[in-house]
């Protein structure tokens, strides 16, 4: 009797062990996360519209991509994992294949990353992207795009206009590609932003100044700053 009733005791005990692991592990599994890595060059959703992330600082914590990938606020990754909010954004890309030079093209989005999803600011062909002021668009300077549906693809700026430029001789793109990171690469070996990957007129490839759309989105920041601060008594 008392083999039986050990037995009994044994069968027991495991049995209440297996059922306390079968209601521990869904709830384990609900709150792991993956390891996500925000970096320009990645791919990014905002409910159903795919879209290239442009550039991250490090230091501010803030994305960009392009400001018709905007939707409804939520931003994610290839997998569906969150890495951010959208902000801020500006988009007045007109309708159509053709377009007036003399036209002011404006189209960025201000993302601002969760503080927990760890960033860089490498490209996905490990150059470091960076920003200078002096770096600015011309005619003929070599450049290159980063997209996720067509990957790096490089040439020359073909014109410059009125905050946007056109690409030309290998630089392609496809849906998808928008808000992706434009560089070129300096004779010091260094890799400079100088645009956002916007649309395709006609046959040229285009994307708008680096320097006039960061200058717009950190106006539009001081100007929603100031309408909630506090009113001097």
């Amino acid at each position: 009797m008392s083999d039986r009733s050990g037995t009994r005791g044994l069968q027991l005990l495991l049995a209440l062990i297996a059922s306390a692991v079968a209601l521990l592990m869904p709830a384990a599994s609900a709150h792991a996360q993956p390891n996500v890595l925000v970096f320009p060059g990645m791919e990014i959703h905002q409910d159903s519209v795919l879209c290239t992330l442009g550039y991250v600082d490090p230091q501010t914590r803030i994305a960009y991509t392009a400001g018709h990938c905007r939707a409804s606020g939520t931003v994610t990754d290839k997998f569906g994992n969150v890495i951010g909010t959208q902000g801020s954004f500006r988009d007045n890309t007109p309708d159509g294949t053709t377009v007036d030079t003399n036209h002011q093209i404006t189209d960025w989005e201000v993302i601002h990353l969760l503080p927990e999803v760890p960033v860089n600011n490498v490209l996905p062909g490990g150059r470091v992207l960076v920003t200078d002021p002096a770096v600015l668009p011309t005619a003929g300077m070599p450049v290159c795009h980063f997209g996720v549906v067509t990957g790096e693809s490089c040439g020359t700026v073909e014109a410059v206009n009125n905050g946007w430029f056109t690409m030309a001789n290998g630089v392609v793109s496809r849906k998808g590609d928008s808000g992706g990171p434009v560089y070129t690469l300096t004779p010091d070996g260094r890799t400079v932003l100088i645009g956002i990957f916007n649309s395709t007129w006609g046959t040229f490839p285009a994307a708008v100044s680096w320097q006039v759309a960061s200058q717009q989105a950190h106006e539009d920041t001081i100007s929603a700053a100031s309408a909630v601060a506090p009113a001097a008594s």
